[in-house]
């Protein structure tokens, strides 16, 4: 193996605010993919960076994601997150029809008829903590219980288990070495649990997206109990996972950033279009997610991948690749729409889209309508970030009014 083989280890532990990864500003500066050896897995792994590499990643069936299960792929955290059984796992035409069917519960159309309970979860929370009054934890009052309440309260989960849902969540998201069995046992006890939601839910229906789920037809197709509970399971993890650190991450972005929030409030109903560029220029996790594996050999961004070779595209690189987004690194409300990767991409792009959207817009937009002052209680140097997970995000982020 040359110098210019040897895989480059990176342990993607970068946790500054909002300041980008400076190992993975470097390896985007390469000519061609690098290979990269990850803090855990047997085996080191191509890392692609730019947009249109990693869209042909992404929709290329010679890469594959099933290939992977059952083995020690390489990864961020000691025990894998994602489930065998998970449809982000599987590998078209296998994973189109589970996605066809459990997508039919997050049309725009059902997204819309759930946002009042998205909006009255959200006034209540702010409720609380208007009496608390100032200074207040937005970490605690708004990022991390609405989108845990609003998804597990979606999903028809009884309020006195959400609690332990939760704890369960966050031993997943760890990625201390010493934390692989309590990690593995939360993925077995958070399965059981949601096998017997559905199970119920088969029997007696409601108004919740398991009974949803469950009532999807596609001619005589429809997603057996095991993947309703990997499913379920899925949106418990990706819903709290992603949306909690995201209002935190774009609150905290207004708030450094006087012109930004100047800028939304001048023009409040472009909400929408303001919110997908803070996504695509905000590094929401640490590294990369999932891995593909070769099933055979390809040419991909001027380096050959070989048969059995583990590929792992950065969706953070790609939101920043300046031949899509001129001057990536700023951040400009009235970029010309492009579509960002913030939520995936092809085959694997997350299907609940319309619900994450929903929260933030109703987060972003009830904070700002309701506390017209709000501003950083403290100075933001003495604010501190998480360390522990593949996410990030600050541990409190106190604001007064």
């Amino acid at each position: 193996m040359t110098a210019e083989d040897t895989p480059i280890t990176c342990p993607f532990d970068y946790s500054e605010a909002m300041e980008f990864d400076p190992a993975l500003e470097e390896l985007m500066r390469r000519d061609s993919p690098a290979r990269i050896r990850l803090p855990y897995g047997a085996a080191d792994a191509w890392l692609i960076t730019g947009f249109d590499a990693v869209k042909q990643v992404t929709t290329d069936n010679r890469l594959s994601r099933a290939g992977i299960i059952g083995h020690d792929y390489p990864r961020m955290t000691p025990e894998p997150i994602v489930s065998p059984e998970s449809v982000n796992v599987m590998d078209p035409p296998l994973s189109n029809r589970v996605r066809r069917l459990a997508s039919q519960a997050f049309t725009q159309q059902h997204v819309e008829e759930m946002r009042p309970r998205i909006v009255r979860l959200a006034d209540r929370l702010l409720d609380d903590m208007e009496r608390q009054g100032a200074p207040a934890d937005l970490v605690h009052h708004l990022s991390d219980p609405l989108p845990r309440h609003t998804i597990l309260d979606l999903l028809g989960v009884e309020g006195e288990d959400w609690q332990r849902i939760q704890e369960a969540v966050q031993r997943l998201l760890v990625v201390g070495a010493g934390n692989k069995e309590a990690a593995a046992q939360a993925k077995v006890d958070l399965t059981a649990y949601f096998g017997t939601l559905v199970e119920q839910r088969r029997v007696t229906p409601g108004p919740d997206l398991i009974s949803a789920m469950a009532a999807a037809r596609e001619g005589k197709e429809r997603l057996d109990d095991r993947e309703l509970a990997v499913m379920a399971l899925m949106l418990a993890l990706s819903g709290q996972d992603t949306a909690t650190c995201q209002i935190s991450d774009i609150v905290y972005l207004l708030l450094t950033r006087p012109e930004l929030m100047k800028e939304l409030r001048r023009r409040p109903d472009s909400l929408t279009d303001v919110l997908h560029e803070l996504l695509r220029c905000i590094p929401f996790r640490k590294g990369v997610g999932i891995p593909r594996v070769a099933l055979e050999d390809l040419e991909l961004g001027g380096a050959r991948i070989r048969k059995g070779d583990y590929v792992h595209v950065s969706y953070l690189a790609a939101n920043r690749d300046p031949e899509r987004y001129p001057d990536p690194d700023t951040i400009d409300f009235d970029r010309p729409s492009a579509p960002h990767m913030t939520f995936g991409w092809g085959g694997h792009r997350c299907i609940a889209v319309p619900l994450a959207m929903a929260e933030l817009e109703v987060a972003i937009g009830r904070l700002l309508e309701r506390f017209p002052g709000l501003r950083l209680a403290v100075p933001e140097k003495e604010l501190e970030w998480d360390t522990k997970t593949i996410r990030r995000f600050p541990l409190e982020l106190p604001v007064a009014w």
